[in-house]
């Protein structure tokens, strides 16, 4: 218990349940827009799928988590139409 609030004291936080949600949720996408992508020859796509799966290690927030993939969802839903 006195590690816990030791990590607390140096600004380090476990992650919520709805931030791991997300991540695991947008990572999931962003593969299968990756092997899309890769598969079908469109570098677009491909490139979208990288950023959805890389971006929840660069961002802390769950509300920031969440209103990036939503942006890069709408992209990748764009690319595709």
């Amino acid at each position: 218990m006195n590690e816990l609030a030791q990590m607390k004291a140096m600004g380090l936080a476990l992650p919520s349940p709805a931030y791991l949600f997300g991540a695991l949720v947008f990572g999931l996408i962003g593969l299968w827009a990756f092997r899309h992508g890769r598969r079908t020859e469109q570098p677009r796509t491909l490139w979208l799928g990288v950023a959805l799966m890389v971006y929840p290690y660069a961002v802390s927030g769950t509300a920031l988590l969440y209103a990036i993939g939503a942006a890069l969802c709408v992209g990748l839903y764009l690319v595709r139409n």
